[in-house]
C-alpha cells in the first residue's frame, strides 16, 4: 500500500444485459483466468433459475440478497503496546459490497449442486431467505465484533 497516493478507483462498465453496475462487479468477482464469457453465463444462468423459481425481478432479488449478506461491522487487528487487539470497526459501503460478493461466491462454490449456476442460484435464494453459508458468515462476523466491543476505544 502506497503511503504517498491512494489507489485510484477504476471505472467499470455496467453489464450488457441488465445495465447494472453491481452485477458487473459481481461478474468480475466470479470470473477466473480472465474468462468473462464463462462468468456471464454463470451469473445470467443463475439469475434465470432464480427468476423462474421465485417469479421476481432477478436484479431486485440479487440486490436484496446482497444487502442481507453485507456486514455492518467487522474486526481489525490493532497492535497496542505489546498486545494485539481485535478492534470492531464499521465497514465502508464499498468494502461491505465487495466482502458480500466474496462471501457469496465462496459459499456457492462449497454447495453440493451439479453446476455453478445452480449453486449460485441456491445460495442467492438462501441469502434472500436469511439462511445459508454467506448469511452465517455475516452473523459470525457480527458476533465477533460484539464480543470485542470492549476494545472499541482503540479505534482511530
Amino acid at each position: 500500500m502506497s503511503r504517498r497516493h491512494s489507489a485510484k478507483k477504476r471505472e467499470i462498465l455496467p453489464d450488457p444485459k441488465f445495465n447494472n453496475l453491481v452485477l458487473a462487479k459481481f461478474m468480475n468477482c466470479i470470473m477466473e483466468s480472465g474468462k468473462k464469457s464463462v462468468a456471464e453465463r454463470i451469473v445470467y444462468g443463475s439469475l434465470e433459475i432464480v427468476a423462474s423459481k421465485t417469479k421476481m425481478d432477478p436484479i431486485v432479488f440479487f440486490q436484496e440478497a446482497l444487502d442481507k449478506i453485507k456486514p455492518a461491522v467487522e474486526v481489525k487487528s490493532r497492535r497496542v503496546g505489546g498486545a494485539t487487539y481485535q478492534v470492531p470497526v464499521e465497514v465502508r459501503p464499498a468494502r461491505a459490497q465487495a466482502v458480500a460478493m466474496r462471501w457469496l461466491k465462496a459459499a456457492a462454490e462449497k454447495r453440493g449442486e451439479k453446476t455453478m449456476e445452480q449453486k449460485l442460484a441456491g445460495e442467492l435464494m438462501d441469502a434472500h431467505n436469511e439462511r445459508g453459508t454467506a448469511i452465517k458468515k455475516r452473523e459470525e462476523t457480527h458476533k465477533m465484533a460484539e464480543a470485542n466491543k470492549a476494545f472499541a476505544h482503540f479505534r482511530w
